[in-house]
C-alpha cells in the first residue's frame, strides 16, 4: 500500500459540523476504511491546516476518490500529497531502487 499525507483544513460549516459532533472524526475514519484505504495517523494542528492525516491506500485513483468524496462535502478543504518514507527515499538516491518508468 501506498502512503498519502492529507492535509485538511474546516469550511465554517465543518467547525460548526465539529464543535456539534466531534464523534464525526471517527465516523469519517470508518468511510475511508469503507472506501478501501486505512487511517494509520491523525492529528489536530495548529497553523494554515486543521488535520494532518497519514493514509495508506492501494493506489492514486483510491485516494483521488477519497479526496473528492470527502471534499464534495463542503465540510473541509483538503490536499493530498503521496509520501516515500526515507530509507527507500536513500534507496532510490543510490540507486537500490529503479523509478516507476
Amino acid at each position: 500500500m501506498a502512503t498519502y499525507i492529507m492535509l485538511s483544513s474546516l469550511t465554517d460549516e465543518g467547525r460548526k459540523t465539529l464543535k456539534e459532533r466531534p464523534d464525526r472524526i471517527d465516523a469519517v475514519n470508518r468511510e475511508v476504511e469503507a472506501m478501501g484505504a486505512r487511517v494509520r495517523h491523525q492529528y489536530a494542528v495548529l497553523g494554515n491546516y486543521d488535520f494532518v492525516n497519514v493514509i495508506e491506500a492501494p493506489s492514486n485513483e483510491i485516494m483521488a476518490r477519497i479526496s473528492m468524496e470527502l471534499g464534495s462535502r463542503g465540510t473541509i478543504k483538503i490536499t493530498t500529497l503521496p509520501a516515500m518514507g526515507i530509507t527507500p527515499f536513500i534507496d532510490m538516491l543510490q540507486g537500490k531502487i529503479e523509478s516507476g518508468n
